[in-house]
């Protein structure tokens, strides 16, 4: 089986300026996922896809392809599933080979563990997922203290017969936390992030931060620092 490991960071930010070249001890983010991912030992092949050519002089000497992604494919409202099939397929040509697996490790969650992508990915096998991506427990319960403000009234986002009066008690909410997604080739390709094979890898808050905002980051920076 075929694995590629795929790793996409856009040129511009708006939460946070130039925030995928940003230091965190001496080093990039965007080498952070480079890293766990080469130390994982589970990938054939690790790619790199950006629109910046800054991030590609980065990268480049560090992974196996760099992509330069086209600019229909980076802008603000651009989604990443096909920025990731785009790197999937310019790597089977460019290796001349077919994937069977890609894992998409996203560069905004560097406190992701080497264990993190070696569990998911065995998860992905033991279930016999088409895709799977991780998640963490959110704090916030739209049953029980999120809210939509309809005709200037908040009301609850989810409605429900039964009246949950703690957290602890209503029903569990995950956050997609962006750090892992896995897909079959197939998957993949057909644009599919939910169905009834769709499977999900459960990661600690702790390691779960997405940066998208300057917050984000001194928190992420603090914790690598402490080593917390």
């Amino acid at each position: 089986m075929k694995i590629l490991c795929t790793i996409c960071a856009r040129g511009k930010s708006k939460g946070l300026k130039n925030k995928n070249i940003k230091k965190i001890k001496d080093k990039s983010l965007s080498l952070y996922s480079i890293e766990q991912a080469r130390k994982s030992k589970i990938f054939d092949k690790i790619v790199f896809s950006t629109d910046s050519k800054s991030i590609l002089n980065l990268v480049k000497n560090k992974v196996d392809h760099a992509i330069k992604r086209p600019s229909k494919l980076a802008s603000d409202k651009a989604a990443k599933i096909p920025a990731i099939q785009h790197a999937l397929l310019e790597s089977e040509k460019h290796f001349e080979q077919q994937f069977d697996v890609v894992i998409d490790l996203d560069v905004t969650s560097p406190l992701r563990s080497i264990n993190d992508i070696k569990n998911a990915y065995k998860k992905f096998l033991k279930n016999k997922n088409s895709n799977l991506f991780s998640v963490n427990l959110s704090k916030k319960n739209p049953y029980y203290n999120m809210v939509k403000i309809i005709n200037n009234v908040p009301q609850l986002v989810m409605k429900s017969k039964k009246i949950f009066n703690s957290r602890q008690v209503a029903p569990k909410i995950y956050e997609v936390n962006s750090s892992i997604y896995i897909w079959k080739r197939k998957s993949l390709l057909n644009l599919k992030l939910f169905n009834d094979k769709t499977g999900f890898y459960e990661m600690p808050a702790k390691r779960s931060i997405d940066i998208d905002s300057r917050f984000d980051f001194d928190l992420v920076k603090y914790l690598i620092k402490s080593n917390k």
